[in-house]
């Protein structure tokens, strides 16, 4: 080569680069989705209208309603389906095959709460209307539900229709179900769907959850201003969240509440609880509790399902990567357009699944590989689940013990009970956020294996408490396998707490107060008997 021409080749080379420094200095700008305008009226709440703008989508979004025995065969994961198990049982109504994943001792941590009476594994959003109202926590056996409007709030889009209807001071304390009949609400136009994400005049992504909107007002968070994939996290962040119902001396009656305003993690979500509850007579706060559990006489909290919680600092959660891009990855129905999938499902489903989600960034793995990968994962959390689940009963059972033993108390007795319940409490919430939360640990890994450390600490500290209350007396009748103390309740319901003879017969159901006899008042949305209106005892 000549040498005059190499400072020319030198000077292109450098201003090729300069280019290329530039264009790699711009910001890069927000992805935008399109623009629609539609025909749907600005307060459209019916799935099926939306189905007619976007059939591609809402075919889609049908295909929730896989729940039959012989669909769940396909459908089932290792550790979650769409089958309405008992979650406290390995059997009930599983396809043939399936291995399970039921935690023994559910109907024993919640006895006195209606979770006791019936807790199911969930299904596809389709059903959300379908199954609260069939499931036993929902008083069937009177006019008064138990439980109030609160209970609504993640299972349709109505919402703020309602609390505009009946204003949010009344809404959420009213009677659920006043609101459960046809003329009310439509079990399947009115489910969770295309009205709890999206504006129906633009399908701009649009707030329905009045609980997010008060958070985010009181944490100094914009909507308006939030990046396209922070609003598209928020969308399933406004249900899949922890939260509780609110107490009269704070705000509206029962109305829901994010409980986050010290942070994300179980130890500030629990911190946050110690001054929510009722105020004393001179105006002082106490902790707040959901429930008072019969046997160990301890102040409760029942976690609910912290799926942003656990995903929000996870390693997806931190690298940006959002719930819709697994559970609602882009696809092609007819071969050509690209929709984002409105089947809201594990993308362990089935090797397709695994390919259009996770294998979009992990594209060096097959998807055996990566499932695998996954269940691990989830079976090393689902083994500590259990542990902590265990502990959590030997810790009520201990204080049990302690509480109706006759011999010598000394000065330290109260003191040592008051730090065995607490540390019951706490041991019990931990374990719940990761037993609550859907992902069995895979969301944030780090996290729910150390939540589960710290429940199954505090858990050992309450018995240990208890047990030296009494100068180690009992500590001989809390040895061994806990089942053979205290017997997981596979069965326990409302029904059956209507029957004294039938609470003789477990150790713990004989510290709960019989309720009602009642005949079924409701099935699904219609009156099918005349019961007296009753309230349960237990709430």
């Amino acid at each position: 080569m000549s040498r005059r021409f190499v400072p020319f080749i030198f000077c292109a080379m450098l201003l090729a680069l300069s280019f290329g420094l530039v264009g790699c200095s711009s910001e890069m700008e927000e992805p935008t989705t399109p623009t629609y305008k539609t025909s749907l009226a600005k307060d459209e709440q019916r799935n099926s209208a939306y189905g007619k703008e976007f059939p591609q989508q809402y075919e889609l979004y049908l295909r929730n309603n896989q729940s039959s025995p012989e669909e769940a065969r396909k459908t089932m994961t290792r550790f979650k389906g769409s089958i309405p198990f008992h979650k406290n049982d390995n059997y009930n109504e599983l396809p043939v095959g399936y291995p399970g994943a039921g935690q023994p001792y559910l109907k024993n941590l919640w006895l006195g709460y209606p979770f006791s009476w019936e807790y199911n594994e969930a299904r596809g959003h389709t059903y959300a209307i379908h199954d609260i109202l069939e499931i036993d926590r929902i008083n069937q056996y009177g006019e008064a539900a138990g439980l109030p409007a609160t209970c609504w709030n993640c299972k349709t889009g109505m919402i703020p229709k309602w609390v505009e209807e009946y204003s949010d001071e009344k809404f959420w304390s009213m009677n659920f179900n006043l609101l459960r009949t046809k003329d009310k609400i439509d079990m399947v136009d009115h489910s969770i769907g295309c009205a709890a994400c999206h504006d129906p005049q633009n399908m701009e992504l649009k707030l329905y959850s009045i609980p997010l909107q008060d958070y985010l007002k009181r944490s100094g968070k914009d909507w308006s201003k939030m990046s396209r994939n922070d609003k598209r996290a928020w969308m399933c962040g406004q249900c899949h969240v922890e939260y509780y119902f609110g107490e009269a001396d704070y705000g509206p009656n029962k109305k829901p509440v994010f409980p986050w305003d010290l942070g994300f993690n179980p130890d500030q979500i629990y911190e946050y609880y110690k001054d929510k509850g009722k105020k004393n007579a001179d105006g002082s706060p106490t902790a707040f509790f959901d429930w008072v559990h019969p046997v160990s006489k301890t102040p409760m909290l029942k976690a609910q399902h912290p799926e942003y919680e656990f995903w929000q600092d996870g390693t997806h959660g931190a690298a940006g990567v959002t719930c819709a891009d697994c559970h609602m990855p882009y696809m092609r129905l007819d071969g050509k357009q690209k929709v984002s999938s409105h089947l809201w499902t594990s993308p362990l489903r089935n090797e397709g699944m695994i390919d259009n989600s996770c294998r979009q960034c992990h594209t060096d793995k097959t998807a055996d590989y990566l499932k695998k990968r996954v269940e691990w994962t989830q079976q090393k959390t689902y083994d500590q689940l259990l542990t902590a689940q265990e502990l959590s009963v030997r810790a009520h059972e201990a204080i049990r013990r302690a509480d109706e033993w006759s011999g010598y108390k000394g000065a330290e007795f109260d003191k040592a009970m008051a730090e065995a319940r607490e540390l019951t409490r706490k041991g019990q919430f931990f374990w719940d956020m990761v037993s609550a939360e859907n992902s069995i640990g895979f969301h944030n890994p780090a996290k729910a294996l150390d939540t589960l450390a710290l429940s199954q600490q505090y858990s050992r500290q309450a018995a240990d408490a208890a047990i030296r209350a009494t100068n180690y007396e009992i500590a001989k009748d809390l040895e061994g396998n806990i089942q053979d103390i205290v017997p997981p309740l596979v069965e326990w319901t409302r029904e059956m707490q209507m029957d004294p003879q039938i609470m003789e017969k477990h150790v713990w159901t004989r510290y709960l107060k019989p309720i009602p006899k009642s005949e079924r008042y409701w099935r699904l949305q219609d009156k099918v008997g005349t019961a007296p209106v009753t309230t349960s005892s237990t709430n």
